[in-house]
């Protein structure tokens, strides 16, 4: 099986996250993209605004009709509060689905820098990455496996918690952060 992993904060998850993994899993192509929120993201210096529960409650909404799109918590179930690394969440895949191809998706952004991420080396030979252009194109990076995707969405997270930005989200995910009023008094 194709896998796609798709991690990420998805402080809240909205519909360029969604439009994303379909690109990514049209141009793999992707039997099933696994969406794996991060309890704290050792790029991040801000911790998330919404609790786990809450970011898991929205990724579930905005992917219930899209049946190749699952949740995974298998970063939120790490012990302890110490932030996960994309290496250790890989390996935990490696050794359970021994003969999936894994593909992890991710923004150019952080493809430029990550031979910077934490074992790089392992994350070289374990994966292939699908990358989508946020600010450039992505370039070839000597010793990863890269895909390209041409896919380009306007949602903002930031934009949506600090500007309320609502109509970058799914409407039952907007129904949900608007009825706990989750990003009030960020903007």
């Amino acid at each position: 099986m194709n896998l796609g992993l798709f991690g990420g904060t998805f402080d809240p998850i909205h519909l360029g996250h969604t439009t994303i993994a379909a690109a990514a899993r049209d141009a793999v192509p992707l039997h099933e993209v696994h969406f794996i929120p991060c309890r704290r993201n050792p790029a991040k210096a801000k911790a998330a605004v919404a609790g786990i529960d809450h970011r898991c409650a929205m990724i579930e909404l905005a992917t219930k009709d899209l049946p190749w799109a699952k949740l995974n918590r298998i970063e939120l179930e790490r012990p302890g509060h110490l932030p996960g690394y994309s290496w250790q969440t890989i390996a935990n895949y490696r050794n359970s689905r021994p003969g999936d191809q894994l593909f992890w998706i991710l923004g150019n952004d952080q493809w430029s820098v990550i031979d910077t991420w934490a074992r790089p080396d392992y994350l070289a030979r374990a994966v292939t990455f699908v990358v989508f252009p946020r600010d450039g194109n992505p370039l070839p990076r000597p010793g990863f496996r890269m895909i390209p995707i041409r896919v380009r969405h306007p949602a903002s997270a930031t934009a949506i918690r600090e500007n309320g930005a609502l109509e970058f989200l799914d409407p039952a995910v907007r129904r949900y952060v608007e009825e706990r009023n989750l990003y009030h008094g960020n903007h």
